[in-house]
């Protein structure tokens, strides 16, 4: 299947390069990076996609640095919006395959506080989570049936495009040079590895499944400061970890205070997800860090 790889370079489009390449290559990807298509560019961007021959377009593109993008909104609805209204357009034209990166920020304004499925409606708190949210519903309008995919809290061997490594390697280093953190404990999300994102997508596209929404993550749920706990115990660093409210650490964009994703639909059309604990394990392997306790 000749596939387009938009954001190729970051954590899971790294990791949905590797996984393909593990597999043998069923999907044979051409990856599309900023040096060869400017995707704000969007005569460019049509007259460059319109011009290639594909069967599937995996869009993992998108500005997603959460406290920036809520003081340039434009850009934000720019790329997260209009941009996947037009990448939908031209796959529906082109009856290829449309997969869409989306978040767990299209949540957090819900009243529930129980894993939100694909039913549930959005509630974005923040610029960035509105901007998603209305990708995914242009998405769905441009037709050609596109598989958004919600994704959440990601942590990946590439480390996040534009923020400096992710969540696990920030609280690495700052343990090791600070001795002591401090994490937000009121927050509760879905920790998610890009590797196992990564399998899942793959899979989907060989099979074909349907269109619509797929929440894309591991299993379980965390506080921020459980997942830091749980980093900082693996590999030994001699860190406190002190919780502390969202209101201790003030942020330019608010964050949901709730938005665990419900993988049940995926479990039961592709594959149960693995434990986030356990994605957290593998990722700590794969970058070399030792567990508490090992030579």
């Amino acid at each position: 299947m000749k596939t387009i790889l938009l954001g190729p370079n970051g954590q899971l489009g790294s990791d949905i390069r590797t996984e393909n390449g593990r597999q043998g290559e069923p999907l044979l990807i051409r990856a599309v990076d900023r040096s060869i298509l400017d995707l704000t560019d969007f005569e460019k961007a049509k007259c460059f996609l319109r011009n290639q021959h594909f069967d599937c377009l995996i869009n993992c593109a998108s500005y997603h640095r959460t406290d920036e993008v809520e003081r340039n909104a434009q850009l934000a609805f720019t790329i997260n919006a209009h941009l996947v209204q037009t990448l939908a357009e031209i796959c529906a034209e082109k009856k290829a395959r449309f997969v869409h990166i989306s978040t767990d920020y299209v949540f957090g304004g819900q009243q529930k506080r129980a894993p939100l499925t694909e039913a549930d409606g959005k509630a974005p708190v923040n610029v960035y989570g509105a901007s998603k949210g209305m990708g995914e519903d242009l998405a769905t309008l441009a037709g050609g049936d596109p598989m958004v995919l919600r994704v959440a809290s990601l942590f990946g061997v590439a480390g996040a495009s534009g923020k400096g490594g992710n969540f696990v390697e920030t609280m690495i280093r700052l343990a090791k040079e600070k001795g002591k953190l401090s994490v937000v404990a009121d927050q509760t999300m879905s920790p998610t590895g890009t590797a196992d994102i990564a399998e899942a997508v793959i899979a989907m596209v060989k099979a074909g499944v349907r269109g619509g929404v797929w929440h894309v993550v591991n299993s379980g749920s965390a506080t921020w400061y459980e997942f830091a706990k749980r980093i900082i115990d693996k590999i030994g660093v001699p860190a406190s970890v002190t919780p502390i409210s969202s209101a201790e650490f003030p942020t330019p964009a608010k964050r949901p205070i709730y938005s665990v994703l419900d993988n049940a639909k995926l479990a039961s059309n592709i594959k149960p997800m693995r434990p986030w604990q356990d994605a957290l394990d593998a990722y700590l392997i794969a970058k070399g860090y030792r567990e508490r306790g090992s030579p």
